[in-house]
């Protein structure tokens, strides 16, 4: 008697963002940039727009995001995405355009560029990872350090009497009457996570409703640069980067109210 050989069959749990590229990317082990790739392509898939959506890519870890999403996507010069993004949504006004941003490139040489597009309400959807770190350029002090981080540049950690104070840019650009959406989420844990995808849909939305300027901040971790294990990262967000940056949402259309934190 022959007995048959059974192939157990295997559903899927979870399925591959057709907005993101299938190819490996160059961030090091632990970081969360990863991470907020695949939440952004996910809401394109949901929203149906991956045929329509335009990235512009700054100058930092994420230089490379062009290779890793499966939209069009432009190269901007260091901080200038937000400018290159005004451009491109200006002359293609049916276009979802995004820009994807660290916090050396936003905060520091940027920090005019994103001021004014919110002041201007540019229609863009802006992603904005926040480490409080240079990562791509060796772990310098960045506006968004916290007071007593060691860098590179800081090594006996920031003090603000003569290196000043973090920037709390989604606390800044919520006051800019043109900015319609601007939140801060985390990526340290599950439950964070699945708040960060729906900031971010949101401000798809907003684009898509033609309300004006939206952005969503994602602390991130940087292990290579902080020093620390993948999970001590994530535990460092949650410890110090979360109280020093509280999670939110600081602006929102006028039509909805703002969520609990």
């Amino acid at each position: 008697m022959t007995v048959p050989t059974l192939t157990p069959r295997l559903t899927p749990v979870v399925s591959y963002p057709e907005a993101l590229a299938p190819t490996p990317t160059h961030y090091c082990p632990g970081c969360t940039h990863g991470i907020a790739h695949r939440l952004v392509a996910e809401v394109i898939d949901e929203l149906g727009i991956r045929e329509d959506t335009i990235g512009v890519a700054s100058v930092g870890c994420s230089v490379f995001a062009y290779n890793y999403f499966a939209v069009d996507f432009a190269q901007a010069p260091h901080g200038r995405a937000p400018a290159l993004a005004t451009g491109i949504k200006r002359t293609s006004p049916d276009k979802l355009v995004f820009t994807y941003q660290g916090d050396g490139d936003l905060a520091s040489i940027g920090s005019a560029e994103i001021l004014h597009a919110a002041a201007r309400g540019e229609n863009i959807t802006v992603v904005f990872l926040n480490n409080a770190i240079y990562g791509m350029t060796g772990g310098q002090m960045a506006p968004t350090t916290l007071p007593g981080q060691r860098t590179t540049s800081s090594p006996a950690g920031r003090d603000p009497a003569t290196q000043g104070y973090p920037l709390r840019m989604s606390e800044l650009l919520a006051q800019v009457d043109g900015a319609a959406y601007v939140a801060r989420r985390s990526l340290h844990d599950v439950a964070n996570i699945r708040r960060a995808k729906k900031a971010l849909r949101k401000a798809f939305e907003v684009q898509q409703q033609g309300l004006g300027f939206a952005m969503v901040e994602l602390l991130s971790s940087c292990p290579t640069n902080w020093g620390l294990s993948a999970q001590d990262s994530l535990e460092y967000i949650r410890d110090v980067m979360v109280p020093a940056y509280p999670l939110g949402e600081f602006k929102v259309p006028e039509t909805e109210g703002r969520e609990a934190r």
